[in-house]
Formats: structure tokens, C-alpha cells, sequence
């Protein structure tokens, strides 16, 4: 193919190479996407639904479970067809929109972490201006500049991959349309113009990164110097989850791009490609409700 306006359709990576390992696939990921749409909901419902829950930290973990949902559903389904239609084609319009939208939801959702890790810092180290700095105006001005922040990055990255020539055919490594498997097809040192659009976002990255570190040492001083163990604990309830949700989703996105050259394999890379698209949004329902009373007795 000589270049990217001769194509129709990609090819994505097929997760079995029998009908029984593909019916097997199809199970799997609609166990999976059944129950990131039931956690979600749910917790969409209660906090949406009861007035107690009508706070910032909740406001932020309503978002949350919106990324989370149209993270999934911009995956798994496709795939899920694919794999039930024995077939690996997505046309070039698909590929367009699916990586588009990959790249808001999971962009969108790590500036968002980064918010709430912000409003974690201002309700454990300067509670007595927590309703003054976190008021309904300033929680949806920062939601709206995270949702902002994914959509242009989104819009940046996705032009970018698609404006270089692709002459290495139409086969994508991935069960997934990603920049990595869309790049292997462009044609010698096209994708450098990829590169320069992905080096501002990783300063972007690591500047929230940075932050989220800054803050939680910040948060984690304060909290020993609390004299009550009951104290202590609570403010560690408070934290815990939302320092496990961007653990699990620094480590296993940093661990898929960063990882060395020598361990790069295909059936590594859709191991990791799985962990970080599919398994992030259907649990973290379970970890921000298993240790929250509030959120618990609004689900009941």
C-alpha cells in the first residue's frame, strides 16, 4: 500500500487463533464490561441519587465513573464483535474515532486524578478552607479543564498519528487501534512527527505526576502528626483508594510504554494493553466502595 489514502480498513490483532479460544475471549470480556457497567452505574445512581453524597470528593468520583465507562466501551466492544463475527477488520473512520476517543477518556481521566488528588491535599492539610477553596464553582471548573485537557491532547495526538504516510500494509498489534501499532506502519521517519506531539504530553504527565507525589507527601505529614488513632485511620480511608487507582494506572501504562526493548513481546504487550484499558475502569468501583461506609449505605 503506498500510502495511508489507499486505505479502507485495519486489521487488529486477533486474541485467539480458534473459535474456541475466540468464544472464550468474548466470554471473558463480557464478564469484564458487564460488570465495569454495573460498578459504574451504580455508583453514577447513588451519587447522582442521594443528597449526602452531594460533595466534591463524590462530585470528582461521579466523573471518575463516566471516564471509566466510555474508556471501556470505546474497547471492549469492538473487540467483543470481532471475536464473536470471527473477523479483525475496523475501517479507517473506526480506527480514526477509536483512538480519538482512547485517548480523551484515559487523558481526561489522569488530569482528573490529579484533581483529586488536589482536593485530597485541601481536605486533610487546610480543612478549615476546604468549603471556601472547593465550592461548587471551583470542582466544576476543574473537572471541565481535565475533560479539556484530554479533548485537545485527543484531538493533538490523533492528527498527528493519521497525518504521517502508512506504507508497512494495514495490520495493527493490537486488539485495539493505538499509536504504537498505527506508527509501525508508517513509512521511514514519518513518525518523528509523532514523537515531537508526544513529548509535550509526557511533560504534561509527569508535571501532574509530580504533583499527585508533592501532594501526598504533604498529605502523609499531616496525617502522622493527627494525635488520635481514629484520625489517622480515617484519613487514610480517605486517601487509600484514589492513591491505589493511580497506582494501578501509572504502573501498568508506564510499565506498557517504558518497559525495556528486551522484554517487549506481542503476547506481553496485549497483556499489558488488557491491564491498562480494560481492567482499570471495572475495578475501580470495588476499591473506592470497599472501604466507604457513605457510598456503601447510598448503594443500599
Amino acid at each position: 500500500m503506498s500510502n495511508s489514502s489507499s486505505l479502507n480498513e485495519f486489521l487488529l490483532l486477533a486474541l485467539g487463533d480458534t473459535w474456541e479460544l475466540q468464544l472464550l475471549h468474548f466470554l471473558l470480556f463480557l464478564g469484564i464490561y458487564l460488570a465495569a457497567l454495573l460498578g459504574n452505574g451504580l455508583i453514577i445512581t447513588a451519587i447522582a441519587c442521594d443528597h449526602h453524597l452531594h460533595t466534591p470528593m463524590y462530585f470528582f468520583l461521579l466523573n471518575l465513573s463516566v471516564l471509566d465507562l466510555g474508556a471501556i466501551s470505546t474497547t471492549v466492544p469492538k473487540s467483543m464483535a470481532n471475536s464473536l463475527w470471527d473477523t479483525r477488520a475496523i475501517s479507517y473512520l473506526g480506527c480514526v474515532v477509536q483512538l480519538f476517543l482512547i485517548l480523551f477518556f484515559f487523558l481526561a481521566e489522569y488530569s482528573l486524578l490529579t484533581v483529586m488528588a488536589y482536593d485530597r491535599y485541601i481536605a486533610i492539610c487546610k480543612p478549615l478552607h476546604y468549603e471556601t477553596l472547593m465550592d461548587i464553582r471551583a470542582c466544576v471548573k476543574m473537572v471541565a479543564a481535565a475533560w479539556a485537557s484530554g479533548f485537545l491532547n485527543a484531538v493533538l495526538h490523533t492528527a498527528k498519528t493519521f497525518s504521517v504516510p502508512l506504507c508497512q500494509g494495514n495490520v495493527v498489534d493490537q486488539f485495539f487501534c493505538d499509536i504504537p501499532g498505527i506508527v509501525k506502519l508508517s513509512c521511514s521517519f514519518s513518525y518523528l512527527r509523532v514523537v515531537w506531539a508526544l513529548m509535550i504530553s509526557v511533560c504534561l504527565g509527569f508535571g501532574c505526576f509530580i504533583f499527585i507525589v508533592l501532594s501526598y507527601v504533604q498529605i502523609f505529614t499531616a496525617v502522622l502528626r493527627i494525635p488520635s488513632e481514629q484520625g489517622r485511620h480515617k484519613a487514610f480511608s480517605m486517601c487509600l483508594p484514589h492513591l491505589v487507582v493511580v497506582s494501578l494506572f501509572l504502573s501498568t501504562v508506564l510499565f506498557a510504554h517504558l518497559k525495556p526493548p528486551s522484554l517487549s513481546s506481542p503476547a506481553l504487550d496485549r497483556v499489558l494493553a488488557f491491564l491498562y484499558t480494560v481492567v482499570p475502569p471495572a475495578v475501580n468501583p470495588l476499591i473506592y466502595s470497599m472501604r466507604n461506609k457513605e457510598l456503601k449505605d447510598a448503594l443500599r
